[in-house]
């Protein structure tokens, strides 16, 4: 009779969600690989423990009744020693490798502390050598401001000393109240009534004593180097031919120099020409005068004075 063809099996359905799956897929990854590779081992030693046994005549070990459950020819009992001897080897390089990690950051950290404490050390005398420069520099400075109030001092004074120098010789412009003294020619039909160097002369050295610090004669400022000259019929001042009326400004203390000078001799000698040969003479105060400075002139020569007074000459004078 013919054999008859086994009925077809139903292939399961492998989405069905009640199929429970195997332990094997189930065990994390690292716990199957230690235990097939524990089990292997075990199979291995059990089989050549076999071989032997029955090499010699004797049975194998754990091939009894009583051998018990488990794979055949490994004693159950051998396994929980050997995970034991693993897991304490495992441990074992764990705190190794924690000692080793620790131990080197504890020599990290103790180079890093020596470091910083190295550093603040330094920060602190450099800190320190800042302070005394410090201190050096503050000294300094004080002695610095002392010097500098006193070159100040001698400065204004030196200026002073200049602009006095300055407008008594007549080289810088000036201004301030003061005098005019006016003289004119007289009537032509009298004799010798015209104005002369040497009645210009009398009247700026009568403003000069009595303390006029600049004098100009028709804008022609008077220094220790001007003259005053006729020339034929015409008066020359700084070697500048003027003409009549002569205005003879003076910078001064206005009421000396006006009191003063009508009561000094000088003024006298004026008043005489006005009533003997009919000069126009005239005086009065202003408010505000603006004298020019005078032309720079080169010097020639120049000689030292024997003067054993220590004063400056313009204080002297």
């Amino acid at each position: 009779m013919p054999e008859s063809a086994p009925p077809d099996r139903p292939t399961p359905d492998r989405s069905t969600p009640d199929q429970p799956l195997p332990e094997r897929v189930r065990l994390p990854l690292l716990t199957l690989i230690t235990q097939q590779s524990l089990e292997e081992d075990y199979l291995h030693a059990a089989e050549r423990r076999a071989l032997a046994a029955r090499e010699a005549g004797a049975p194998a070990p754990g091939s009894g009744a009583g051998s018990g459950s488990g794979t055949p020819g490994v004693p159950v009992r051998s396994r929980p020693h050997r995970m034991a001897a693993v897991v304490v080897a495992l441990f074992g390089v764990l705190v190794t490798t924690a000692f080793v990690q620790t131990s080197r950051n504890e020599d990290v950290d103790a180079a890093s502390r020596a470091t910083l404490v190295r550093r603040v050390t330094d920060e602190r005398e450099r800190v320190a050598d800042l302070q005394e420069q410090i201190v050096d520099l503050r000294e300094r400075n004080a002695q610095l401001e002392g010097e500098l109030t006193q070159a100040r001092s001698t400065y204004e004074g030196v200026l002073t000393r200049l602009r006095r120098v300055q407008t008594r010789t007549g080289f810088v412009a000036v201004s301030g109240p003061g005098v005019v003294i006016t003289l004119d020619d007289g009537p032509p039909e009298i004799v010798d009534s015209d104005v002369r160097d040497q009645d210009l002369r009398i009247a700026v050295n009568g403003l000069w004593r009595l303390g006029a610090e600049a004098i100009a004669i028709n804008g022609q400022r008077l220094t220790a180097l001007s003259a005053i000259r006729t020339s034929g019929m015409v008066v020359r001042v700084n070697k500048v031919n003027l003409s009549p009326p002569y205005r003879i400004e003076a910078i001064g203390d206005i009421d000396v120099l006006q009191s003063r000078f009508l009561e000094s001799p000088e003024g006298g000698r004026l008043l005489l020409l006005e009533s003997s040969y009919g000069i126009p003479f005239d005086m009065r105060n202003e408010d505000s005068l603006e004298l020019p400075a005078a032309r720079l002139r080169e010097l020639r020569s120049v000689e030292p004075l024997e003067d054993n007074d220590p004063r400056p000459p313009e204080e002297a004078s």
